[in-house]
């Protein structure tokens, strides 16, 4: 295999440091899955993107975990958007991109200051959601989270959602009870298995468009992913489907702050688009992005 240049980027973030990073390979034409997944492996970073074919403001791009392929992630989608725009691979004073999947297109915004690129909103895959899983398999979940029933918010829904990796969302009180879970992570695989979620998202108001969050990944290879794109995105779907947060506007803008239990703390920008039955149609997320590294494989 050729050299292989790729770049380190921090998403949700306007510092190296913070937030959540992702590798980016900017060109993996002619790349199959097998040697992306290797490559992925070796770069041993949360996620790795890869531009397999690219022309004008379109372009295919895969993602992998250290453990395997996924449909969508949110914050490798923010940082390769204002990525390909930073450096000159999207056509200058681009405001509009397509990411396309192997599943389907996925547009990108990007929002200027200044006349930079300041951040990018993503446009994830249609919300699905699943039948609520029995209250003591939530009880097992609570448990195998370090917590109980009592720490439950009961004000906030739980449920299964889906914006690119199904995920099990679960309600607690205050944001000092999300930092306090200590989760043990062969019991949390099991559930997360039996349950068919990639990841566990426990969450805790902070107003009324704010929310705390972190989220385990163990299944992914990921005990706990820092910052999360997509299961944020299916957060804000889950709010703003049991009515949450109003209907009225048409859409809905939140705010999700994650990652300061690990010393990585980041910001997700949601905005849910409802249809005019008042059911969340679209989601899109958002932030800031800053590159940290540039090298070769």
């Amino acid at each position: 295999m050729a050299r292989i240049p790729y770049v380190i980027v921090d998403a949700f973030a306007p510092t190296p440091g913070a937030g959540n990073r992702v590798a980016i390979v900017l060109d993996a034409r002619g790349m199959t899955p097998p040697e992306m997944q290797e490559v992925a492996r070796r770069l041993s970073e949360p996620e790795t993107t890869f531009v397999t074919e690219r022309q004008g403001q379109v372009f295919a791009v895969r993602f992998f975990t250290p453990s395997g392929e996924v449909e969508f992630s949110g914050h490798a989608a923010v940082a390769l958007g204002l990525v390909l725009v930073r450096l000159g691979l999207a056509p200058e004073g681009t405001k509009r991109l397509f990411l396309h999947t192997p599943t389907e297109a996925l547009p990108v915004e990007i929002l200027y200051e200044a006349g930079e690129p300041k951040k990018a909103l993503v446009r994830g895959p249609a919300p699905r959601f699943r039948d609520l899983p029995p209250f003591q398999v939530l009880k097992e979940v609570l448990e195998a989270l370090g917590s109980d029933e009592r720490y439950l918010h009961r004000g906030l829904p739980y449920g299964i959602a889906y914006t690119g990796l199904w995920s099990l969302f679960v309600p607690l009180i205050a944001p000092g009870v999300v930092d306090a879970l200590e989760p043990e992570m062969k019991t949390l695989a099991e559930l997360s298995r039996q349950l068919e979620v990639a990841t566990v998202h426990a969450y805790a108001p902070m107003g009324p468009r704010s929310f705390y969050a972190r989220d385990f990944a163990p299944l992914l290879g990921i005990p706990e992913d820092p910052v999360t794109g997509s299961a944020n995105a299916a957060l804000g779907a889950l709010l703003a489907r049991a009515g949450v947060v109003p209907r009225r506007e048409g859409r809905v803008a939140l705010t999700i702050y994650q990652g300061h239990r690990l010393g990585n703390p980041g910001v997700v920008e949601v905005v849910v688009e409802y249809s005019p039955t008042g059911q969340p149609y679209g989601v899109q997320i958002g932030g800031e992005a800053v590159q940290v590294f540039a090298g070769e494989l």
